[in-house]
Parts: structure tokens; sequence; C-alpha cells
């Protein structure tokens, strides 16, 4: 439950509107506001100690103390990952890391970024998702509101024993998909996907459920998945990724509208297009090193020609088409939000 300590002391002196400038608060003996953040992955990935903690603690040096921000990571408040936007909708906490995938035709205008091929470097696809969102999101997120939207980048096949370099590869392995689209593209492509979260991946990989995983690399060191696998295939370069899953940065709209101007423009100035822009980034830092933890390891790196990504995303356009009545039965404008997203994209 979202735990607000009001301090009998009153802020001193007025503040104008906080924009572009971090916010200079007057000195709090003790915090006004506690904010509990949720997420899933453990407090070992870079995620949580390179962005989560890092940004927390620039919002509580940035109110003078006067907003706490406190990080549960591996859903140690409880719950599922695909809970966690229920759980800001609902104030059991917060603020928190969903992915719109997990639940699948929930947030169709977010999910559209995750469909096949519509991933390129993190950066650019979180700024496109961000502006997508901005523009067609309306009341998409009831309840709450989307501080930052980001991507990973393109994702990769990791195999334990078999590479991928065509089609005929894949035919009859099974393989652990983020999202219902791909999922679609794999069986057309003849594998067979399996569904899951990230976090029970690894169990799926070490007793042999499934042949492999489409993840980027920034996850690999987290799980160990070079222990796991042999092959990374990637995409050739300058080629869109395989996909790319959509992240959303939720806070409860009510806690959100209850924070004083002074303590709303904090949060205000630590959210927003700039940081999907840095979480993006972080991000494309994130799969570097993932990639070279990979070659260390002796891993092999297979490169999926662009001719044979043609042919996958010919067998992807069934895909779009269904989604494009998915978002117009929500009561969207499914061509040009799949137009804008490509338009983004390619800008």
């Amino acid at each position: 439950m979202t735990e607000l300590k009001l301090s009998r002391r009153k802020f001193i002196g007025g503040m104008g509107a906080i924009m572009a400038a971090p916010a200079i608060l007057t000195r709090a003996h003790a915090a006004e506001v506690t904010l509990r953040v949720h997420h899933f992955l453990p407090p070992v990935a870079p995620m949580h100690s390179q962005f989560f903690e890092p940004w927390a603690k620039e919002i509580v040096d940035a109110s003078n103390g006067a907003i706490d921000v406190q990080v549960f990571p591996a859903m140690q408040l409880g719950g599922k990952p695909p809970q966690l936007a229920d759980q800001v909708s609902k104030g059991i906490v917060d603020i928190a890391w969903a992915l719109p995938t997990y639940t699948p035709g929930r947030y169709p205008v977010a999910e559209t970024m995750g469909l096949p091929f519509m991933a390129g470097h993190a950066e650019p696809t979180s700024v496109a998702l961000h502006t997508l969102l901005d523009e067609f999101s309306g009341n998409e997120f009831s309840r709450m509101k989307y501080l930052a939207c980001w991507s990973h980048d393109g994702g990769k096949l990791h195999m334990r024993d078999t590479p991928v370099s065509t089609a005929a590869d894949l035919v009859g392995k099974k393989i652990r998909s983020p999202n219902a689209g791909v999922g679609k593209l794999l069986s057309k492509l003849g594998a067979e996907p399996v569904f899951f979260p990230v976090t029970d991946m690894v169990v799926g990989l070490s007793n042999g459920v499934i042949d492999g995983c489409c993840l980027p690399y920034e996850v690999v060191p987290p799980f160990k998945l070079q222990e796991l696998t042999k092959y990374s295939c990637e995409a050739a370069p300058g080629a869109r990724g395989i996909y790319a899953n959509t992240n959303v940065l939720l806070m409860n709209q009510r806690v959100y509208d209850g924070l004083s101007d002074d303590i709303r423009g904090v949060i205000d100035t630590h959210s927003g297009i700039d940081l999907s822009r840095r979480i993006g980034k972080t991000f494309d830092e994130f799969e570097a090193v993932g990639r070279n933890v990979v070659e260390k390891n002796g891993n092999e790196i297979v490169q999926i020609s662009a001719d044979e990504l043609g042919l996958w995303r010919e067998a992807s356009e069934e895909i779009y088409a269904e989604w494009q009545k998915t978002l117009d039965d929500a009561g969207h404008d499914g061509a040009a939000i799949i137009a804008r997203a490509n338009e983004l994209l390619d800008s």
C-alpha cells in the first residue's frame, strides 16, 4: 500500500514550475513521501544496479530528501511479473516496471513495438515507442501514468546445441518466445513456441524443455545463459532485430496526483521522453556487455543474412494484419499506428 509520510514541516519558500532544470527543494529533515518501486529482475541485473538504484538516488537528492524511493527487485513485494501493472493500478505499489506483452491485448498500442522486426537499437526504438504512446495511447493505461517507456536491442536466438541461420534450422525446435507475435512467427517458421516469463527460462534450458530462447544479449549475464547455450544467432548488421519487447515504467495516477507541486515537479523532471532515451541508451550499453560475455565464453555467434530475414518478414505479414485488427477492435486506427511506428523507426 502506498505510504505517504506527511511531515508537519512545510517547504520554506515558494517554487515555480519545474521544467528542464533539476529540482531544488528546501532541505527536508525527513521524507514527506515514500515511493515503492517494484520490478522482476534480480539485484545483480544491470538494470537494477545501473538504472533503478541511481535513478532513485537522483530523485532523493533532487528533492533534498523530501522523497524517499525504495526499490524492490526480484518481485520481493509478491506476485508474478505479469501482475506488475495491476499492482500499480490497484495501488499495491507506487511505481513498477511492467512488460505489456506479458498481458496480451490489454495495452495494444504499447505492444505494437513488440511485433516481429519492429526494433532497431534500443535508444532510437525507445524514443519511437514513447512518441507512439504520446500520440496514440489515450486511456490505455487507466489509473496509471507512464513515466518512461523503452525497448531493448533487437532479440537474438540463443540455442543449446544447434545454430540457426535459416528457417529450416528452426523446424521442430522448442523455443521460448518472448511474446505472442514472435510465437506466431516461430510457428510459421516451423518451430514450437513455448511461453513463460524470463525468470523461468533458466530451468527450461537446464532440463531440456526448450532448445533455445529469443532474447537480447543484455539478458545473458544475469541469467548466465552463456553457460546454458552454445550458439547466439543474430540479425545481419543493418537489419532490424527479430523483436523487442516493450517496457513501461508506470506510476499510480492517484499517488502522482496527490503529490505536492514541488514533489510532483521532481518526478516530472526525472521522467518523460528524455528518461526513455536514457534507458534505451543504457540498454544499448548492456547489449554490448552481454555480447562480449558470449564471445568470451567461447560461444559461436551466427549471423542470419538480410535475405533470409526478408523471408521471415514476409512470413510476418499475416501477423501484422491480425494486429491491425486487434488495434481496430480496441477503438484505435490500427493501420495508422503501424504505419507511424514504422515511420518513427525509419526516421
